[in-house]
Parts: C-alpha cells; sequence; structure tokens
C-alpha cells in the first residue's frame, strides 16, 4: 500500500460509526505555546491537557473524548541511531486518544482489528504479529487504599491471548519465569519500563513529580528469519524477540495507557480519568503491507533514495556490506527533516531549533561527500538541492503540502551549503598544522563536534602525519558528549511546562504580565520571538527599534508589580482556535495550532482581563502568588529585536 492510502484507512477506520473519533488537524512542528520543547515529537504532545483532565472541545464547542489524526514529529535525540532500516528523525505518528472514555479492551481490540482486517484495515497476516507488554516495576508505588508495588499488566496480555485465540492462533507468553525473551517460545513478551512505560520524560524514576504516564503494549511486525542479522558478533547466537533490534522485526504500534501521575520521589497514583494515548509510525506501518522492514523502500522515501542515487551515481540495493545504504539512508533522512523544519520558520543558527537544523544539514552534507569518495572536496554542487526538491515532490499530494514554501527551503539549503564549505576548509587546514602531541583523539573529536569532520576523515589525515587514533578513546569521548546533550536537551523540557517548581510557576505568570505590560506601553507590535524560563530568571525576546529607555523599564516594571499588587485571578478557557482569536488573546500571528486551544487571562473575565495569551501552563492562582519582581537587564540581540531579563525580588 502507499502511505497516503495507509494514511487515510486509519483515519477512516477511527472516525467510523463504529469508534467515533473526532478527526483533529496536527499540531507544527514547533509548538508556538509552548516554550519549554524544541520539537513536537509526538502527537500525545500538544494533547497534554487534556489527557491530564482538561475538557476538549471540537470547532463547534462540543466536548469530544475520542480524537483521531496524523501528526509530522521530529525526534533528534538518538540521531546516531539513523541510518539503519527502521529509524528516522521526522515522521508521521498515526494517533488515536481516548479521554477518560473507552481503555483497554477497546484500544487493543481496535487496533488488532485494524491491522488485520481485509477491507476497513491492513489485512495484515495474524501470524506475523507479535506482541509486548509491561512487566511492572517493583520499585514504583501506586498509592490508594493500599499502597503496592506496580504489577505486570496481567490484563493487557489476557486481552491480546483473546484476539489471537480467536484467529486460531496459540498466543503463549514467552518469556514467564526466567525464560529468555525468545519467539520459539511463544508471541506476548513482558519487558521493563526501559521498553514498556511511556511518559515524555522516559521510565517511573526519571519522571518528575506532576509528570503522566502509563504502561504501554507495542506491536512488532515480523518479517521473517532471512531478515535477521547482526553487526554485533556477541548478539549473533541470542535468541531472536521483539526488542533484540536485529532488523527482522519492525514495531508498528504502541499503545500506551495513560493512567499515572507521580506524586512523589517513587510514588504515584492513578488519573481521576484513565486514558488511552496510541502511537504508530506511518513509514514503519507502510513497509510492514509492502513486507518490507526497510522503511526507506516505502514511497515515503523512493523519490529522494533516487535523487541521492542520481547525483552521486550509486546504487541503494545491494551495497549494504559496503557501508552505501547507511549513508545514503543518513542523507535522505537528514535533508527530509531539515526540509521541514525550514518550511515551518526554523533557520540554520546556533541556538536552539537553529543548531539542530544545522547539525541535520551539515551532517548530511558530510554524509554526501564521504558517499562521492571525497571527504575534503569544496562543498558547491547542486545534489542537496535536487533531494530537497524530491522530498517537497514527495508531499505534493498531501496534506503536507509544501510546494509554495519551496523557494524559501531551496535558498536557505543554499546558503548553508556554501556557508560550511568555508568552514570545512577552515577545518582541513587546522587539521593540516597539527603537529605531535596535537594529534589525538581529544582534538579529532573537537574536529568532529566544531567542524562536523567525520572519525574516518581526520585519521586518514591523521595517519598521513604518523598518527593512528584509537578509536575507542574517541567513542568514549564521543559518548561523554552525547550523555550531555540528552541531559541538557531533558533540562530544556524540564525548564518549562514539566518543571512545576513554584520559581518557574512565579516567572511563566510574571511573564504574561510583562508581555501585556510592554505592548500597553511600546505598542501591539510587541510579540514574543522568544522565551526561556528557569528557576532563575524568565528571558523574554520581543521586536522593537531601540533598547528602551530607563524611564520606559521603570514603567513597564512598575505596572507589572501594580497588577501583582492587585492580587488578579489566573483563569483560563478552553476554545476552538477560531472563538480564541475573535477574543484578541496575544498568539504567534502566521502560525499553526490546534483546532482547540487554551486561553490564560489574568483578570475577573475574559472580555476585561490585563492580559489573554494562548499558552499551555502552568500558572499561579492569582497575581499576589508571584511577589515583586524586576527588571534586571536588556540586551540588543539583533536588528530590531530586544531581550529582558526578569526576576524575582526575595522581599
Amino acid at each position: 500500500m502507499k502511505a497516503s492510502e495507509v494514511r487515510q484507512k486509519y483515519i477512516n477506520f477511527f472516525k467510523a460509526s463504529l469508534r467515533k473519533h473526532t478527526e483533529i488537524s496536527p499540531a507544527p512542528l514547533v509548538l508556538e505555546d509552548d516554550p519549554t520543547t524544541l520539537f513536537t515529537s509526538s502527537g500525545m504532545q500538544p494533547l497534554v491537557p487534556y489527557l491530564m483532565g482538561e475538557s476538549y472541545k471540537d470547532e463547534g464547542g462540543k466536548v469530544v473524548k475520542r480524537l483521531v489524526d496524523s501528526q509530522p514529529s521530529i525526534r533528534l535525540g538518538d540521531i546516531e541511531e539513523v541510518g539503519d532500516n527502521r529509524h528516522t528523525t521526522f515522521f508521521e505518528m498515526l494517533g488515536n486518544w481516548s479521554l477518560g472514555d473507552y481503555f483497554k479492551k477497546e484500544q487493543i481490540s481496535w487496533f488488532f482489528e485494524f491491522l488485520t482486517d481485509d477491507k476497513e484495515g491492513l489485512g495484515l497476516d495474524p501470524n506475523n504479529l507479535y506482541i509486548s507488554v509491561f512487566a511492572g516495576d517493583e520499585h514504583v508505588r501506586v498509592s490508594g487504599k493500599v499502597t503496592q508495588s506496580l504489577g505486570p499488566d496481567v490484563e493487557s496480555m489476557s486481552i491480546w491471548s483473546g484476539l489471537f485465540r480467536d484467529k486460531g492462533i496459540d498466543a503463549k507468553t514467552a518469556n514467564i519465569g526466567n525464560k529468555k525473551p525468545d519467539i520459539k517460545n511463544g508471541r506476548i513478551f513482558y519487558y521493563g519500563a526501559e521498553k514498556n512505560w511511556w511518559s515524555r520524560t522516559g521510565t517511573p524514576s526519571q519522571m518528575p513529580v506532576g509528570e503522566i504516564g502509563g504502561p504501554d503494549s507495542e506491536v512488532f511486525y515480523d518479517f521473517g528469519e532471512k531478515y535477521k542479522f547482526h553487526e554485533k558478533s556477541e548478539w549473533k547466537d541470542e535468541p531472536c524477540h521483539p526488542n533484540c533490534d536485529c532488523g527482522r522485526f519492525l514495531e508498528i504500534g504502541n499503545s500506551v495507557f495513560m493512567q499515572f501521575q507521580k506524586v512523589g520521589e517513587d510514588t504515584f497514583e492513578e488519573l481521576p480519568n484513565k486514558n488511552v494515548d496510541f502511537g504508530g509510525g506511518l513509514e514503519r506501518t507502510t513497509a510492514a503491507t509492502e513486507k518490507t522492514p526497510d522503511v526507506f523502500r516505502t514511497d515515503l522515501y523512493n523519490k529522494v533514495i533516487e535523487a541521492v542515487e542520481k547525483t552521486t551515481g550509486e546504487e541503494y540495493a545491494g551495497k549494504e556490506k559496503y557501508g552505501f545504504m547507511e549513508l545514503m539512508r543518513i542523507i535522505a533522512d537528514h535533508m527530509k527533516a531539515s526540509v521541514f523544519l525550514i518550511s515551518e520558520g526554523v533557520f540554520p543558527s546556533n541556538k536552539m531549533q537553529g543548531y539542530l537544523l544545522r547539525r541535520l544539514l551539515r551532517r548530511s552534507m558530510v554524509k554526501m561527500q564521504k558517499l562521492k569518495g571525497d571527504v575534503t572536496s569544496t562543498i558547491g554542487d547542486l545534489s542537496y538541492i535536487e533531494i530537497a526538491d524530491a522530498v517537497i515532490e514527495t508531499y505534493k499530494d498531501s496534506y503536507l503540502d509544501l510546494s509554495s514554501k519551496r523557494d524559501l527551503i531551496l535558498k536557505v539549503i543554499k546558503e548553508e551549503r556554501d556557508k560550511f564549505g568555508v568552514t570545512l576548509q577552515k577545518g582541513l587546514k587546522i587539521i593540516k598544522d597539527y603537529k605531535g602531541d596535537q594529534l589525538n583523539e581529544l582534538n579529532a573529536f573537537d574536529l568532529y563536534q566544531s567542524y562536523g569532520f567525520p572519525y574516518e576523515v581526520t585519521q586518514e589525515i591523521f595517519s598521513e602525519k604518523g598518527k593512528i587514533l584509537d578509536k575507542n578513546k574517541f567513542d568514549e569521548a564521543f559518548k561523554r558528549h552525547q550523555d550531555l546533550s540528552r541531559k541538557l536537551s531533558a533540562g530544556v523540557f524540564k525548564g518549562g511546562l514539566a518543571d512545576h517548581s513554584p520559581e518557574v510557576v512565579r516567572l511563566h505568570t510574571a511573564t504574561h504580565l510583562l508581555l501585556a505590560s510592554l505592548r500597553k506601553i511600546l505598542g501591539e507590535h510587541v510579540v514574543q520571538k522568544g522565551q526561556n524560563i528557569t528557576k532563575d530568571r524568565s528571558r523574554f525576546d520581543f521586536p522593537n527599534p531601540e533598547k528602551l529607555t530607563d524611564e520606559q523599564l521603570k514603567e513597564v516594571e512598575d505596572m507589572v508589580n501594580k497588577v501583582i499588587s492587585e492580587k488578579l485571578p489566573v483563569n483560563f478557557e478552553v476554545l476552538p482556535k477560531e472563538e480564541a482569536l475573535k477574543t484578541g488573546a496575544i498568539h504567534a500571528f502566521n502560525e499553526k495550532y490546534a483546532d482547540t486551544v487554551k486561553v490564560y487571562y489574568l483578570g475577573e473575565n475574559l472580555n476585561e482581563a490585563f492580559s489573554r495569551e494562548f499558552c499551555g501552563g502552568p500558572h499561579v492562582a492569582n497575581t499576589g502568588k508571584i511577589g515583586r519582581v524586576k527588571i534586571e537587564k536588556q540586551e540588543k540581540i539583533g536588528a530590531g529585536l530586544l531581550r529582558i531579563y526578569l526576576v524575582l525580588k526575595n522581599n
């Protein structure tokens, strides 16, 4: 099946009268009302307030509890895994949700029906489906009438077993007791929290207090014994199972049973309303229908891979043992992700989203040079433009049509290509100037980090100077960098909506007051262009032709503190987007929003509020809880762009 057919079948299946889901519009890749996370990384991310109990209203204002969509997503946390047959940084996530409505029995049964039904569904052979469920976690305590450890998800296991039995398949649990996971022993597998627990921030122990999560159940498609391979020799003789990463199995869907909220260091409470959060990768699901374990052989990548083949003169098929397929996959994936990010207004820079876009583009360019056999040549041809064009062509007849932004996309890629060409030559000059003890693994890694030089390139040049690098030492430096990057990425998330510390909540609400005060004093051209909140300060970026005078800064600060002293109530309303726009609430212009948005307002009622703004929270109950604030400093950070730092005063 083509991906467009899989996508539409999924939407239609859950919208059908028996299941009655409401289709919602996808959120943008960069959420304008959530400054705390770099990208939309899953379909559930924009829906967190509703999974925590708020009512979701459709465009007509009616509360709905069943939702379905296809959500474009970006995940860069494990960028180094791209290159195999299934990992991508950009993907579409098919999703359906129950907001306090149906739960495990309905979700598992419906998804199984969608996968196996010949008419409404995909018609997959159930003999090729394998299941994982949560094994429990003795360190997680669930409070209630009796506080007890969180046990295995026997209910999900039992539902799956019955569904397979109805198809004439004996679906035994494969790893009860001390058995190693092995498909020879059964079809349903228990795994721990690392594999079968889902929250935005990881396992139960990694979750901050206030975060929600729950056990999940994944479905894997088995492509057969001939697709089993292991690059790591120590795994060759290990038994095969859905999570063995041998290449034989592909995860195609994950039903998360969002039923717990963390309330203490190792303590959870059940949510008043249990929710279902399903996510299934369109690319992987399409691959299953085409009986290929390689997502890069589906129609979502065919044209892009063909463009890579054309511009390099190499073939994708049959080159895997030489690494050609891996290189082509990285190039195709990174260019696709870059095209979509640029289409949503992200441009290469050294900070935040722009930094990650730059990394994607430059990494794909280095891989292209390597594929062509000359990584030290000047980057100056049009290969990247042709590949980007192929991405645009792939999606031209879908809801993700990028045709209107083609000129911008190609212009940005060309400019970054030219800049990187200059940087690459600078790096080469540095390498050639290295002498003696400078030819070491740490400098090799610095060259990788600063100039995008792959290890193989540096080693080749170093060897000409008589130095053989120790790959293990290079890998150690790289791993330390990866660990730090992941911690920093987690910090970006925890520093915002997931961080419910009193200081962050107070500063978040104070920043609403700051924006409203700036608009009242300077004019309505003032809008949020950037924001970052930590426990120590709120950093707020906005456009203005010149820096504020000392008098203007004092006037803004005094206005914010005056509203704080009035102890105005802080409320919100969940409204259909069009209705929310009519309230005059501040929002990011020319940006996409979900069909339903949350409008926070500071005052007795929405119409007469001091501040009205699209936002995801969290906030204090009334402005008096903020305490006094002080504008610590202002900076000019660009042409017509200012930055203000707001801090809480101790007294």
